[in-house]
């Protein structure tokens, strides 16, 4: 079996990564807060609060802290000559090769929370789907996206 891709995504995407986990909580919390408020208002039972309480807790702790950071310890990424490898997964961890003759365009995406941390999202096109490389520094996304395309052009050219 191959090494694993080299490059790793940049570290302020795991600190945006707990930004969107702070977001998720607080929608939990939100959820919660209308289930407490029904276990008061409609006189439901009690442990009704402890469940909520509990999801609150339990989603704090994982989208919050242990997601981001085994998301992206397991983020990998390498732009080869002739192929593109990316690997990713939480719990299944999955590696996938992306022919440069397949490769139609490339994309940088740059969302409000990612502009504030200078990092932008690379979209890579084939036909028959779109695979992304996350938070990477804006100046190195654009590089990339600058690469990808030549290389891609050489390859269609090759062919």
């Amino acid at each position: 079996m191959r090494a694993e891709p080299i490059y790793q995504i940049s570290r302020k995407g795991l600190t945006v990564w707990h930004l969107y986990g702070v977001f998720q909580t607080l929608l939990a919390a939100i959820i919660a807060g209308v289930a407490c408020y029904g276990t008061y208002y409609f006189e439901w039972p009690i442990f009704i609060y402890y469940i909520a309480g509990g999801i609150v807790v339990l989603s704090s702790i994982f989208l919050i802290y242990l997601f981001p950071k085994i998301r992206w310890d397991h983020w990998r990424y390498e732009v080869r000559e002739h192929e593109i490898e990316i690997q990713h997964g939480l719990f299944v961890v999955k590696r996938t090769l992306i022919p440069m003759v397949r490769v139609q365009h490339v994309d940088t995406t740059q969302g409000p929370i990612l502009k504030k941390y200078d990092l932008g999202n690379i979209s890579i096109s084939t036909a028959a789907t779109v695979h992304t490389i996350p938070a990477l520094v804006m100046d190195e996304a654009d590089a990339l996206r600058a690469r990808i395309s030549e290389l891609a052009r050489v390859a269609e050219d090759d062919v």
